[in-house]
């Protein structure tokens, strides 16, 4: 079991302590794959004691610092400070975690810590960028479904530590009524109609990819529209025909050199799948300091 402080410091940034302790204890289990850590097993007595910190090698907006720890602790390294809190940013050099305890399990919880602080704080600080370079207009960051397989908590988790918003957590939580929708369907106000019959108090996105489908979608008092694959031009035009009757939504075809332009359109939102699935990992590193008696 995590402890009760880094499980109530999980809940207090909207994590489920229980998915968090389960990760760290199935990433752990696939590295040792039923084993043991031959090297570590060879080459370090078992009562050895060690001090370490988790240290950024590049500069950026951390995000993972807790599930380092609960990663640590199911590894049964107890004995850590937490000197940059998730969501801050970091300098080249700057020392995360430090962590004290034996030696073989600081090497043992060592790899997966890092996978995700490096994973989730890449997001994060990729998210930032984003942020920033909208900062000077009305629009705000969101991310997608694009995230992997089982780790979308945390990957949305990040895109929050970086300043971004979420975006649906998962199909149940809100409708979006995408262009395969509107096919199988018969069209996007027949779509629309059906969702809106069948949940009448969810929330519904609907994704239009012609000025047409806009007004349509418009007429048929949808909340929030996606504008799929639009041009600046289009964009524009959208934001002219909605008037503020409905929330909108540019995604496809953005980058982080054209964002401020789309989001200067006049848009609500930017959704950026870049910000999960390409983000860069963040270079973090654990360094020991020495051996403790």
């Amino acid at each position: 079991m995590l402890s009760e402080e880094l499980s109530q410091s999980l809940i207090e940034l909207d994590l489920d302590p229980q998915l968090i302790e389960d990760l760290a204890r199935r990433t752990i289990a696939e590295d040792l794959a039923g084993g043991v850590d031959l090297t570590s097993d060879s080459t370090i007595p078992p009562d050895q004691n060690s001090v370490a910190e988790f240290r950024a090698r590049k500069s950026g907006y951390i995000a993972g610092v807790l599930v380092a720890a609960a990663v640590l602790e199911v590894c049964s390294v107890t004995e850590y400070s937490i000197l940059a809190k998730d969501g801050a940013h970091v300098e080249e050099g700057q020392v995360i975690l430090r962590v004290s305890g034996n030696t073989q399990k600081l090497l043992l919880a060592e790899r997966t810590a890092l996978n995700f602080l490096g994973r989730l704080s890449g997001i994060a600080s990729l998210t930032h960028r984003w942020v920033a370079e909208v900062a000077s207009t009305s629009a705000k960051i969101r991310d997608t479904r694009k995230t992997t397989p089982l780790l979308r908590e945390l990957e949305k988790f990040a895109v929050r530590m970086g300043g971004g918003e979420n975006h649906r957590m998962s199909l149940s939580d809100a409708a979006l009524i995408k262009d395969n929708h509107i096919a199988a369907a018969g069209g996007v106000t027949q779509a629309f109609t059906a969702v809106r019959a069948k949940y009448p108090h969810v929330a519904l996105e609907v994704e239009v990819d012609t000025l047409e489908q806009l007004k349509e979608v418009i007429a048929a008092g949808a909340d929030l529209v996606l504008l799929d694959n639009m041009s600046l031009e289009q964009v524009r035009a959208a934001v002219s025909i909605a008037a503020g009757k409905t929330k909108l939504e540019a995604s496809g075809g953005l980058t982080i050199e054209n964002a401020k332009a789309y989001a200067s359109c006049g848009v609500d939102f930017l959704a950026v799948g870049a910000l999960t699935h390409s983000a860069p990992v963040m270079d973090i590193g654990l360094d020991f300091k020495s051996r403790k008696e």
